[in-house]
């Protein structure tokens, strides 16, 4: 079955580019950039990816990111992970970007979306994977700022596919950046946000009904409410589940209580990604490995899966084509 997994074709649609900056790397970019680490080794680092909550974890994140400086920086971390996926029959991604965790810390607009942009093409050119980019706004911020943040992303409209929300969920509901998201629409961008992970099913509605998403980034709440799963499926709502992550962050105790089975046999539109692999422990082969082993899923359904997130994924129809033809020849030749 890891064999089958392995060379199944996929799609990655959560996925926090900040999230893949490997101890390695961020040891390599703050010794290019002069930044002294609070950690003294690699392995200190990984020990501290110990996380009992969002916060905590959140905590880690920014504090890693600010290593990436130059344009340089963004470029190698997008390509590490660019390659990364590749080796694991990832076919497309769309990637999570924030950039207010940068201009905060007085980094150019430009230089991150530079040189994220410069990788994904150059992975398009030397890989043949595509992508698409998706601005992040962070919910613990205001809506003003989100704005700000919004217009300073128009003149690299042609670059950025869509708009997200992210970073601490509860007290943070959709219904505060209602605004953003309606000027967004206005711009033409596809409209998603994490909803529901620790905030409960209410946000869920709200990201729909107030944000209009197009997907939910998350959803595992969703279950709590069985009128919300009686949307999702009828709407053929997609949800973006990340199962490492939910562990890692005690979302479920453990993988074998995880919903994702439950939604998928409900009819829910259900994805496995990897969030923020370099902090909870996997990138897309070892979170369907581990949701496969814990919840025992067949081939049937792992292939849906991958199907799911293709239908789901904001790539061009003859794009979706050629993604839906390799996936279906696949699973044909890997029948049990």
């Amino acid at each position: 079955m890891e064999a089958f997994i392995h060379g199944l074709p996929k799609a990655e649609l959560h996925l926090h580019i900040e999230g893949t900056l490997e101890p390695e790397l961020m040891f390599d970019l703050a010794k290019r950039n002069g930044i002294k680490l609070a950690y003294p080794s690699v392995e200190a680092v990984r020990q501290a990816y110990q996380f009992s909550n969002l916060q905590d974890f959140l905590d880690i994140y920014y504090a890693g990111a600010a290593v990436l400086q130059t344009e340089q920086d963004f470029y190698d971390l997008t390509w590490a992970y660019l390659q990364k996926a590749h080796s694991q029959t990832v076919r497309h991604t769309e990637i999570f970007f924030d950039p207010q965790t940068h201009t905060a810390r007085g980094i150019p607009f430009s230089t991150v979306i530079n040189g994220i942009h410069r990788a994904l093409q150059d992975a398009h050119q030397q890989m043949g994977i595509t992508s698409q980019l998706i601005l992040c706004f962070l919910r613990h911020l205001s809506a003003e700022e989100a704005m700000r943040t919004l217009e300073e992303a128009l003149p690299y409209n042609a670059w950025i596919a869509g708009v997200g929300l992210d970073s601490s969920e509860k007290g943070h509901p959709p219904s505060k950046f209602v605004d953003v998201f309606q000027r967004a629409r206005q711009e033409g961008w596809r409209i998603v946000a994490h909803a529901g992970e620790e905030g409960p099913a209410q946000y869920v509605w709200e990201a729909l009904d107030l944000l209009g998403v197009q997907r939910i980034d998350h959803g595992v709440r969703s279950t709590d409410d069985p009128r919300l799963i009686d949307r999702l499926v009828r709407e053929g709502v997609a949800l973006t589940v990340c199962p490492l992550s939910n562990i890692k962050l005690r979302v479920f105790d453990r993988m074998e209580h995880h919903n994702l089975k439950t939604m998928l046999e409900q009819g829910v539109r259900v994805t496995i990604n990897s969030d923020d692999p370099a902090y909870f422990g996997g990138y897309m082969d070892e979170n369907f490995t581990a949701a496969q082993q814990a919840l025992g899923l067949n081939k049937d359904q792992l292939g849906q899966i991958s199907r799911n997130a293709f239908e789901a994924s904001f790539v061009s129809e003859a794009r979706r084509k050629e993604l839906m033809f390799e996936l279906e020849r696949y699973l044909a030749k890997n029948a049990d």
